[in-house]
């Protein structure tokens, strides 16, 4: 396709959707999470549970796609190599937003709070669900840092392999999770005319919600 002839600036999505009214909404913002994020898988969304990942260091905002393990009251969960860029990033600046986009059902929630790690206890038991590939790949790898070729990644995955060849892989002391407690939640809904519907949830210091209409 001849690049010269795209119209980057008429790619455009009507939003059909009937909207979301306040009556529309729980109390508890873990509540409309739970139900928005039911009614994406049920609408067959593929990674429904994937969400970028914003952090900061100084003026320099960083951004990428995790996945969403587990949430709860207490907050939001995904795993990662502590020795990232993420991870790293994190133990820094601990404030953080995740952004859930569903395209097929026209939502998009904004999460802003502060992370915390998870237990060792929580992170293990994350860890034995996974496939055994991806246990011995959070061995091989070392997330973020330089490499001269793939064939760095497959000698090391070679030597895991035969490292752990006669028992369980263990959790590495450098990989775990990262719990995002939510401040302020955000629920979009598209509409028509580009005049979407938006609700924002924000803590009180009673722990008690506030919600918000704002304009589009």
């Amino acid at each position: 396709m001849d690049e010269e002839k795209l119209d980057y600036a008429g790619f455009r999505h009507e939003y059909i959707g009937e909207g979301l009214r306040r009556s529309d909404l729980d109390p508890d913002p873990i509540n409309l999470f739970h139900q928005w994020f039911a009614a994406a898988i049920q609408s067959g969304i593929h990674d429904a549970n994937a969400m970028t990942l914003a952090t900061c260091i100084g003026d320099k905002p960083f951004g990428r796609i995790v996945l969403l393990k587990h949430f709860d009251e207490r907050g939001f969960v995904f795993f990662t190599n502590y020795a990232s860029d993420k991870g790293r990033q994190l133990e820094k600046n601990p404030n953080a937003a995740l952004v859930l986009y569903w395209m097929e059902v026209e939502r998009q929630i904004r999460i802003e709070g502060t992370v915390e790690k998870t237990s060792r206890q929580d992170s293990e038991e994350y860890f034995r669900s996974r496939p055994m590939g991806a246990q011995l790949g959070a061995w091989a790898s070392q997330q973020s840092t330089v490499i001269d070729g793939r064939r760095i990644l497959d000698a090391r995955l070679e030597e895991m392999k035969q490292r752990f060849a006669h028992g369980p892989v263990p959790l590495p002391p450098h990989w775990g999770g990262f719990r995002l407690k939510p401040e302020r939640i955000e629920f979009w809904q598209g509409r028509i005319d580009r005049l979407h519907d938006r609700f924002r949830y924000s803590r009180q210091r009673d722990g008690a919600w506030s919600i918000d209409r704002l304009a589009p």
